[in-house]
């Protein structure tokens, strides 16, 4: 009655400027004091008032997912909230979420981390596809794929990604794998490259028939990609170089960009591509078999100023002396994010060089990591 007596006594406007205050766990809890608060809460309007509002819309946040193992065969995930104080140390803002599915080896070496950069995650394997709201604590578990391949043939999974269709509106998912047949001596003949989509408003798995065999380049599950601006980037190997590959969202058709020039390595340079400034950025550093002394390895961080115009990639940062074959996200566009070979989650600051040790650990190569913002986006059923 006395939030009834609120919403008499204030304009409904009022009222939703004071909760696009809030945070989401205090907003959520207005949902349980009266039907009218939750069917404001409820409504789309709100919630994309809420995605969209400009006072408490940064990415400051982490989300961290890790792996430890329970036994031999059994290993359990979790998802950490992970914020900043005022000189920068990470801290946790939540409590730890347990991650369902997620009890196997293939979750602890493939899981990718995919931020739609519109209110809900995916964290993927070859094998499953989980989609979140991390703030509301809501998920699904996708269906699989019902598309069977042609007896006598194999099937590869070689790459994965999840987005936001700004047109028609929904989340889909995207899954990339070769299907192939074996000649008498093991060797793989008539490969040809598949592309599935999920849309997730409307629970359908298609597939696309205008993919061209010879477009689609090597992709490997864990190469590194990003959603961004309504099109999925992938690190591909395109006849023998490193590009990025790209995915329409709405039309789903696929392009290349051309990677800026980076120092070369004995055996070859590795690519991570990152999100710094709201401007798409690739981290060009050395694999680890090529590195001879690691105290003068070299990292470099490029951003593209101007989206798709190969001539605005700039290089911003240089890095001497800070090897890792598992870099992670840039925080707060300054805090290079990585995971030590001990397993503890390691920050750069590349302002002042200053590298520290946070007391967060997990499984070697287990962590993800991405920046997001509290939504109240639903997740579609």
């Amino acid at each position: 009655m006395m939030a009834d007596g609120i919403m008499k006594k204030y304009p409904e406007d009022v009222i939703i400027h004071i909760l696009l205050r809030l945070p989401v766990k205090f907003i959520l809890r207005f949902k349980c004091v009266s039907k009218t608060f939750y069917t404001l809460i409820q409504s789309s309007n709100f919630i994309n008032l809420h995605f969209n509002r400009t006072t408490i819309s940064t990415y400051n946040n982490i989300l961290l997912k890790r792996s430890f193992k329970e036994d031999i065969q059994r290993f359990k995930a979790i998802f950490s909230f992970i914020s900043t104080t005022g000189n920068d140390n990470p801290k946790f803002v939540y409590p730890d979420l347990d991650v369902p599915y997620t009890i196997s080896v293939i979750s602890v070496d493939n899981d990718l981390l995919i931020d739609s950069r519109h209110g809900l995650i995916a964290l993927m394997n070859p094998e499953t596809t989980i989609l979140y709201n991390v703030s509301t604590r809501n998920y699904i578990l996708l269906p699989p794929s019902p598309f069977d391949i042609p007896k006598g043939f194999y099937e590869s999974i070689e790459s994965g990604g999840f987005g936001f269709d700004s047109v028609v509106n929904d989340f889909k998912v995207f899954r990339i794998s070769e299907v192939f047949k074996e000649d008498g001596y093991g060797y793989i003949e008539d490969g040809k490259k598949k592309v599935e989509v999920y849309e997730v408003g409307i629970d359908i798995w298609r597939e696309l028939d205008h993919v061209n065999n010879q477009q689609l380049p090597t992709l490997c599950w864990l190469n590194s990609s990003v959603s961004f601006k309504g099109v999925y980037h992938w690190i591909a190997f395109f006849e023998g170089e490193d590009k990025i590959l790209c995915l329409d969202m709405t039309t789903e058709i696929f392009r290349n960009m051309q990677i800026p020039d980076s120092g070369n390595y004995y055996n070859g340079t590795l690519h991570s591509l990152l999100l710094l400034n709201e401007s798409l950025s690739l981290l060009c550093y050395p694999c680890e078999e090529s590195l001879v002394d690691p105290t003068t390895s070299l990292m470099e961080i490029w951003i593209m100023k101007d989206y798709n115009i190969y001539e605005s990639w700039i290089r911003k940062f240089t890095i001497i002396g800070l090897p890792t074959d598992s870099p992670l996200a840039v925080w707060k566009d300054y805090i290079l994010l990585f995971q030590s070979k001990s397993g503890y989650l390691m920050s750069f600051d590349l302002h002042s060089n200053e590298i520290k040790e946070v007391n967060i650990h997990g499984c070697k190569k287990s962590m993800r990591a991405i920046n997001y913002k509290e939504c109240l986006t639903p997740i579609p059923r």
